[in-house]
């Protein structure tokens, strides 16, 4: 376990050294940020129940990609902070549906061209404007990755009431749940391997279209969980992947706490919960 760990700090020194890096031959190749990517905060409207629904555009110039939550091995995951903001409880992103994206011989998950990502905005004192004032953190794409950080602000009016078709398209372009693409019984077995954990899993479940990918999260975020492989066979999907702790260590699988997202090209599944198989 001891060797798992320092091999994972080593990996994760030499992305670091290579994200700098790639960072000055981005400033040399394109300029800004602003050659590649173009970010706003839109203020969106207030909802019934008092909270505030607003979103995050993001605009890549053509050929470039940013990344999905979960985004693989190569890609870098988006990082928010909201310190700045004023009268603000907390922010949850409603992910709309990404999609593959093959890179260096390999399938990362995120997006291209233009992406809203709605953001459910609580106020701390209910029924006051809101001043949403962060640092976002994530990485761009095209022939090489590299880390962006942009500062973003908007005022969320209290009174705002109209919603916007934007925002209002991005939150219907979520994955399907469970119940909805009629997912049947979904049994998980893990075992011992290479250090760590490996999951298979077995979803019982109609055809999202063409090839299927699954990307495997946990509740753990010291948990490295490493690309899985989805095969199919009449109506099963089997998802294959290895789990590892960060820095070595020994972990369990909080069941409840495992996501399985199925990508196809039809639509896309978000299964929470996997039970013992």
């Amino acid at each position: 376990m001891a060797h798992v760990g320092g091999m994972i700090r080593t990996v994760l020194c030499s992305l670091a050294c290579l994200a700098t890096a790639l960072a000055a031959t981005f400033a040399h190749a394109a300029g800004s940020v602003e050659d590649v990517l173009e970010a706003r905060l839109l203020p969106g409207w207030r909802m019934a129940d008092g909270t505030h629904m607003a979103a995050l555009e993001i605009t890549l110039d053509p050929g470039w990609k940013t990344y999905w939550r979960a985004p693989g091995d190569l890609g870098i995951p988006p990082q928010f902070d909201w310190s700045g903001s004023r009268n603000l409880a907390g922010v949850e992103i409603v992910w709309p549906t990404p999609e593959p994206i093959l890179q260096a011989g390999t399938t990362t998950i995120g997006y291209d061209g233009r992406v809203i990502l709605p953001l459910r905005v609580l106020p701390r004192r209910a029924g006051r404007d809101v001043r949403l004032d962060g640092l976002l953190d994530l990485g761009v794409c095209r022939d090489v990755c590299i880390p962006v950080q942009l500062r973003l602000d908007a005022d969320l009016p209290r009174t705002t009431e109209k919603r916007d078709p934007r925002i209002a398209a991005a939150l219907a372009d979520q994955p399907y749940s469970a119940s909805e693409a009629r997912v049947g019984a979904v049994r998980c077995t893990l075992a011992p391997a290479d250090g760590g954990l490996r999951l298979h899993a077995e979803i019982a479940m109609p055809s999202s279209g063409g090839r299927e990918f699954a990307v495997v999260e946990t509740d753990n975020p010291a948990v490295w969980v490493a690309p899985a492989k989805a095969a199919r066979k009449g109506d099963t999907l089997t998802v294959n992947t290895r789990m590892v702790h960060a820095e070595g260590r020994s972990f369990a699988v909080n069941r409840k706490g495992l996501r399985i997202t199925v990508l196809g090209t039809s639509y896309a599944v978000d299964i929470q919960g996997c039970p013992a198989g």
